[in-house]
């Protein structure tokens, strides 16, 4: 299957078969969403959705988090992967809204990434979740998905995969289809045992034709 009916039948697959995508964190608005990725690395949704009401609670603006102590922050964020470097990537963060965004979230990759804790797959799904933009944040799971597909071919980076992925998809399509792959890997497409018999794309899968799913785990 040429490349560009490979893109095509994928699309349609997931518009298909999962019609509505979107983050599973909980948010509110830029901030708390923002929030919310930075303590999602390395951890999983679940787990993000259990500490942050708590969080809001305590800091709903990024003024309030701006002023708040690494003690105060740590306390309510304890129980995430690696803690003590999230706790000084929210205060950093919030202080640098403060100081030079006058509090509001950007809207730009530039200026996302010169926020603490902000690379370029969290700046791009802040840019894709809450500003509509044609961006692809590229985790694991999008990196696995996207190789085993056949979509992308020994991508050896994720900025390869994210270039990859946005040449190829329709560019109104992005946003949702970020969502399609992590959801498709979270789910189905798993690093350890994908659930290849139930995946409806297991007929045009690279990873399934190769019958990897067959061997032993």
């Amino acid at each position: 299957m040429r490349k560009a009916e490979l893109y095509r039948t994928v699309v349609e697959r997931f518009q298909q078969h999962m019609p509505v995508a979107e983050t599973e964190l909980h948010y509110r608005n830029p901030f708390e969403l923002l929030v919310a990725v930075i303590l999602s690395a390395q951890c999983t949704d679940k787990r993000v959705n259990l500490v942050t009401p708590a969080l809001f609670e305590a800091f709903p603006t990024p003024q309030a988090l701006a002023g708040a102590s690494e003690q105060q922050v740590f306390e309510l964020i304890r129980s995430v992967s690696y803690p003590n470097n999230k706790t000084r990537s929210l205060l950093g963060m919030a202080r640098r809204l403060v100081d030079v965004f006058g509090g509001e979230v950007p809207a730009n990759l530039d200026d996302l990434v010169t926020l603490p804790g902000v690379g370029r797959k969290t700046a791009n799904v802040i840019l894709s979740v809450v500003y509509n933009r044609p961006a692809m944040a590229v985790d694991t799971h999008v990196f696995r998905v996207a190789e085993r597909i056949g979509l992308t071919r020994n991508s050896r980076t994720p900025l390869q995969t994210e270039r990859t992925l946005t040449d190829n998809i329709p560019t109104e399509l992005i946003p949702r289809a970020h969502h399609w792959l992590i959801l498709h890997g979270r789910y189905v497409c798993r690093a350890r045992k994908p659930d290849c018999p139930n995946c409806f794309l297991s007929d045009i899968c690279r990873y399934n034709h190769s019958n990897a799913c067959n061997k032993p785990s």
